[in-house]
C-alpha cells in the first residue's frame, strides 16, 4: 500500500505489469504526451485535478507507469466546499484501456480512504463514455446530468423593460448584495451534493478577479420602487463581447417560486443574449434554466457543447 504522506516514492505493481507511485512534479507534460489534448473544457479541468497527494486539505493522487513511462492516473481529494463526498477522478492511456487499470488505481486509493473522515465517493464523465460504464460497474449511482448549451442571440424575445416591472442593472462583482444572492443560489441548486458556500467562498471562488469573474449584471424587480429586488443574476466570465460564446454563471433568488423564478431566467437570458451567443451550464436540480433550455432545444436554439453525468457511491 502507498503511504498516506506525500513523502517518499514507494512502488506497487499491478497484474498488468504497470508500477503504481504517488504522483510526481512533471507528470502532467509527460502524461499529455501520452493521452493527447483534452476532448472538451470538462476534460481539461478534470485533468487539473491531478497534482501531488497533500494532507490538508486531504488528497491522494497516484500513476501507473511502464518502465518508467506513466501512461495512467488517479486522484481522490476532499473538498471544504462539499464535504459530504470525496470526488474521484482516472485516465489510462487509450491502448492501456479495458485491462482493468483503473480498477486497479480506484481500490489502491480507496485503501487511503479509512486516513479520511469522509467515506463516500462521486466521480462524473461525459454521457455515453467508457467511463460511465466504468462508474455503473463499480457500484456508483447517477446523480446529476449537467450539460453545457450555448444560447443563440435572438433566441429569445428581448423584453420591454420600459414597460415591465423590471429593470436591468450592472452591478460591482463585489457586492454585498450579489455575493449574498449567490450564496444562497448555490446552496439551494446542490441539495443533491450538498454544498457549504459562504459569502468568503462565493467571492473567492465565483466572483474574484481571480476566478475570472469579469462583470455581472442583475435583473431587479422594480414593481417596488423602494426595495427593487434582484432576481436574477448573470456573472460573466469572458473579458470582451465577441461572436464567441460568453462564459455565464446565470442563477436566481432561491426564495422565488418556480414559475416567478422562470419568468426572471428567462427575461435575464433574452437581454443577456440579444446580440452575442452565451453559454450556460444547466444541472437537472436547476429546474428554471432548464425549462427554458429544454424549450429552446426543441426549437433547435440553443446548442449542447458537452454532457456530464455525475454519480456517487455512498458509504452505507
Amino acid at each position: 500500500m502507498l503511504p498516506n504522506a506525500p513523502s517518499g516514492q514507494p512502488t506497487l505493481t499491478l497484474d498488468s505489469g504497470l508500477t503504481v507511485r504517488p504522483w510526481a512534479e512533471g507528470d502532467d507534460l509527460k502524461l499529455l504526451e501520452v493521452w493527447g489534448d483534452p476532448e472538451n473544457p470538462m476534460h481539461h479541468r478534470d485533468r487539473s485535478l491531478l497534482r501531488p497527494s497533500s494532507n490538508e486539505p486531504w488528497s491522494r493522487c497516484i500513476v501507473a507507469e511502464d518502465n518508467g513511462v506513466p501512461l495512467a492516473a488517479a486522484t481522490i481529494f476532499r473538498s471544504a466546499l462539499h464535504p459530504d463526498r470525496l470526488s474521484f477522478y482516472a485516465e489510462v492511456a487509450p491502448e492501456y484501456r479495458r485491462r482493468g487499470i483503473a480498477v486497479q488505481l480506484l481500490q489502491i486509493l480507496e485503501a487511503e480512504i479509512p486516513n479520511c473522515e469522509v467515506q463516500s465517493l462521486k466521480a462524473r464523465c461525459a454521457k455515453g463514455s467508457a467511463a460511465q460504464c466504468f462508474l455503473k460497474d463499480n457500484g456508483f449511482r447517477k446523480v446529476q446530468h449537467s450539460r453545457e448549451v450555448i444560447i443563440q442571440p435572438g433566441s429569445l424575445p428581448v423584453p420591454d423593460v420600459e414597460n415591465l416591472a423590471i429593470d436591468l442593472e450592472e452591478i460591482a462583482t463585489g457586492s454585498v448584495e450579489l455575493t449574498q444572492l449567490v450564496t444562497d443560489f448555490y446552496n439551494a441548486v446542490h441539495g443533491w451534493d450538498r454544498a457549504e458556500m459562504t459569502i468568503g467562498r462565493a467571492q473567492q471562488m465565483l466572483l474574484a478577479p481571480e476566478s475570472g469573474a469579469t462583470g455581472a449584471v442583475v435583473l431587479r424587480s422594480t414593481a417596488d420602487e423602494q426595495k427593487k429586488p434582484i432576481l436574477a443574476f448573470a456573472i460573466s466570465y469572458t473579458p470582451e463581447r465577441t461572436e464567441d460564446p460568453a462564459d455565464v454563471l446565470l442563477g436566481w433568488d432561491p426564495q422565488l417560486g418556480q414559475e416567478q423564478a422562470e419568468y426572471a431566467v428567462r427575461q435575464l437570458l433574452g437581454l443577456v443574449a440579444a446580440r452575442y451567443p452565451v453559454s450556460v451550464e444547466v444541472d437537472d436540480s436547476m429546474v428554471p434554466l432548464k425549462r427554458v433550455t429544454d424549450e429552446l432545444a426543441a426549437d433547435d436554439e440553443v446548442e449542447v457543447d458537452f454532457e456530464a453525468l455525475i454519480y456517487a457511491r455512498d458509504a452505507s
